[in-house]
């Protein structure tokens, strides 16, 4: 005797109820079609906005065509999580002082690869224990996914001139992550732009990355500068970064739909090790250890202890000037990285005039 095949749609239903029930705030589900998303990533990359990401183009169409990275896929169901830890208001005071470390929200808790993973896999394993085994793989900002293409697809949001995914009733400040699936499920609608004449994440962007409406140059983005380049900081742009070591918010921070964001409810993205808090000599002051043990299970680190403490050094230079900066500088300055050697000078030539007065006669 054959089984009957699925009702979808009311799987679809099922799944939506199971994801928020896992602590997903949306699920969408979206097809495969991507070839808009496809030749923007293309002309994307002929312009070489990408630096030396090789991996966004390293996969070929893998990237824009689900089906070549999991063969069978016909639908991704796509999740977000909310993940700012506290008012948007607290986040621009961290900012606004210039001894302060800034770590963009989204890394101060445990590394959300993690949570979300464990999360669409348990998603994943209830599907399968309402219809029996199916095709799946689940995604979280690991492999090569156009994750907010999909998700604006799914009808999560839409990509804003920032080229973060925007919800009208949630802003941008989520995680996202992916399931690719052979279920034939029910797609969802996309949602319209609403973005409007607004420039406020353009206007406001400290390296001008943003180079013109849902285009950004990752080369000149700060985002980039502290997390995916490896080598030495691009002096036109070290000014610019002022006391951000991980990662910049800005963007998001000025746009008007995320008055609407929502502070999570999730422990594991609450603020760890007083990373939230920190002063950047205090952090400064780290041996590897240290930073080991203080980001074990984050996001940060993956960019490693060498350019952790480049991008602080950079922050102290445009830090103001007094005699504890000035120390915990020159505390470096024969350090054995030509990297952390050469941007701790830079940093010192800052405070030059000012350095010289505060050492002793």
């Amino acid at each position: 005797m054959t089984s009957s095949a699925p009702d979808y749609s009311a799987l679809a239903a099922k799944i939506k109820t199971w994801g928020r029930e896992l602590g997903f705030q949306q699920v969408g589900i979206a097809d495969t079609e991507l070839s808009t998303a496809e030749r923007r990533l293309k002309d994307w990359l002929k312009h070489g906005f990408h630096g030396e990401m090789d991996y966004m183009e390293r996969h070929g169409t893998k990237r824009s065509r689900p089906d070549e990275l999991v063969p069978g896929t016909l639908r991704i169901i796509s999740v977000r999580m909310d993940y700012l830890p506290e008012e948007r208001n607290a986040v621009r005071e961290r900012l606004e002082d210039p001894a302060a470390a800034f770590i963009s929200r989204y890394a101060l808790g445990r590394d959300y690869h993690k949570v979300l993973r464990r999360r669409l896999q348990r998603l994943a394993e209830r599907v399968a224990a309402e219809i029996g085994p199916f095709g799946y793989r689940v995604f979280v900002d690991s492999a090569p996914v156009l994750e907010k293409a999909l998700a604006a697809k799914a009808g999560l949001g839409w990509i804003g001139k920032h080229t973060n995914l925007v919800n009208r009733k949630a802003g941008s400040m989520f995680f996202l992550g992916e399931i690719y699936t052979d279920l034939p499920l029910p797609v969802d609608s996309e949602t319209s732009d609403h973005c409007g004449s607004c420039t406020a994440c353009i206007d406001v962007c400290p390296t001008q990355a943003i180079v013109a409406p849902y285009r950004l140059d990752a080369r000149r983005c700060i985002s980039y500068l502290t997390i995916e380049l490896r080598g030495p900081i691009p002096v036109e742009f070290r000014a610019a970064m002022g006391n951000r070591i991980y990662g910049c918010d800005d963007c998001q921070l000025v746009c008007p739909w995320n008055r609407y964001a929502r502070l999570t409810g999730e422990t594991d993205f609450m603020p760890r090790h007083g990373l939230d808090a920190a002063g950047l000599i205090e952090l400064f002051r780290w041996d590897e250890a240290t930073f080991l043990q203080k980001t074990e299970g984050s996001a940060i680190r993956r960019i490693g202890y060498e350019c952790w403490i480049r991008n602080i050094a950079v922050a102290l230079g445009n830090s103001k000037t007094d005699a504890d900066v000035v120390e915990a500088l020159k505390a470096r300055v024969d350090d054995p990285s030509p990297l952390i050697r050469e941007h701790v000078r830079w940093a010192l030539s800052k405070h030059e005039t000012v350095g010289h007065r505060a050492s002793p006669t």
